[in-house]
């Protein structure tokens, strides 16, 4: 048995390399160069007299051993890390960087208003924001925390519901002024609308309670990005099917009217995404406790 006594930051490299999948991404995280860590790993492996990981120019592998070594060494770390940060909590006040990933369209929106707020009550965070309709890995990318639309797929990373998004038709009050009346969705197809391409170029579909209904539709424009839509919206250019946050400043300054009361187009959840871990940092446990009753309103949960 080997009686030295053990670098535990060897352990925490490895670690962190193995939750992160690969040494690139586990340096970004610890900040410290790719070439520390493969010495730090190789270092432990040589110690314990095991293959840990197995590596090639491409990927990275957990072996048998590696993975069991990793099921308990990880658990040792997050204990060690909460125990330190139950010391510190009382007295620590959030900084550092917290990094957020959103669907681009939500650049323009009062979610933003949302993360203003946030750093205007802890200025000794700074916020980077990641706007990407991809559903970005988060370690891989170093991202804390994630806010997403849609369904998610099953994942380690803990999901909270933070409300809905209803996507609904709109027109500007000039633009209703000269068009027909629009009583019931079929009143759409004698209306110059603005397509969403992901609801449908030729026909959408609106649903209220359990009658649905599939109508055709002329569209005038089509476009695939949400914001180009509401843009042609705000100029009187026909009706848009878009999602509520989208349009709630321009509601409330009467330029959008909602139409069809009752009738959506779709639904989809919100939810605020990050990594399962004990240890929560400051920056980032505030930011759930204030963000989440904010976003819970913007997305009527």
């Amino acid at each position: 048995m080997n009686n030295q006594i053990p670098d535990l930051n060897d352990t925490l490299v490895f670690v962190r390399v193995a939750q992160a999948g690969g040494f690139s991404a586990a340096a970004r995280l610890l900040g410290m160069p790719t070439s520390t860590l493969s010495v730090r790993v190789a270092r432990l492996e040589i110690r314990l007299g095991v293959t840990l990981l197995q590596r090639t120019t491409r990927r990275l592998r957990l072996t048998e051993a590696g993975q069991a070594f990793l099921d308990q060494a990880g658990r040792g770390i997050e204990d060690i890390l909460q125990a330190q940060a139950h010391l510190e909590a009382g007295r620590q006040e959030p900084g550092g960087v917290l990094r957020l990933t959103l669907p681009i369209d939500m650049g323009d929106t009062a979610v933003l208003d949302i993360l203003t707020g946030y750093r205007a009550r802890h200025p000794g965070v700074a916020l980077d924001l990641v706007f990407s309709d991809e559903r970005l890995d988060l370690l891989a990318h170093g991202l804390d925390l994630a806010l997403r639309m849609g369904p998610l797929a099953d994942s380690s990373l803990f999901a909270r519901q933070v409300g809905q998004v209803r996507w609904r038709p709109f027109a500007h009050p000039d633009y209703l002024s000269g068009a027909p009346a629009l009583r019931h969705p079929r009143d759409l197809a004698r209306h110059a609308c603005l397509s969403f391409s992901a609801l449908g170029r030729e026909r959408w579909t609106l649903s209220r309670g359990h009658t649905s209904v599939t109508v055709p539709v002329n569209s005038a424009f089509a476009a695939n990005d949400m914001r180009l839509v509401r843009r042609l919206a705000l100029q009187a250019q026909g009706v848009a099917l878009l999602p509520d946050f989208v349009c709630q400043r321009e509601i409330d300054q009467g330029q959008l009217v909602p139409l069809l009361p009752g009738w959506q187009a779709r639904t989809d959840p919100v939810h605020l995404v990050y990594p399962q871990q004990r240890f929560v940092p400051p920056k980032l446990r505030h930011f759930i406790d204030e963000a989440v009753p904010a976003l819970c309103a913007l997305f009527d949960a």
